[in-house]
């Protein structure tokens, strides 16, 4: 496995837990830490990101076809997403950005490679 695709795995964990903390700040109203649920999501979608075949073709766990968490974290997690995706932009801009930015950028390499 390549660099680029041990960077996007972290670039991936990384997004996905400032979305879950988001989430459990505003919905759990924590401050500082997650609280248990939220801690027991983010450590599996870790685990999840570690262990995922598919993370040189992907783009995002959320835009994979395969979706290999167990079905009630798969539940939780899109809620998150569902929350905490829009509300990105407002509380950590520049990593939102970054995140659409480089999703883009690897759908095209991913659609060109699969034309070539």
């Amino acid at each position: 496995m390549g660099k680029s695709v041990e960077s996007k795995r972290e670039r991936e964990k990384k997004v996905v837990s400032v979305m879950i903390r988001l989430y459990c700040k505003k919905k759990h109203k924590t401050k500082g830490t997650l609280c248990t649920e939220c801690n027991e999501l983010n450590e599996y979608a870790k685990l999840r990101s570690d262990k995922c075949p598919f993370m040189e073709t992907k783009t995002f766990c959320s835009n994979c076809k395969v979706h290999c968490y167990k079905s009630d974290m798969r539940d939780k997690i899109r809620k998150v997403m569902r929350f905490s995706g829009p509300r990105m932009i407002m509380y950590h801009p520049v990593l939102a950005v970054r995140h659409v930015i480089e999703s883009k950028k690897e759908k095209k390499r991913l659609e060109k490679n699969n034309e070539d």
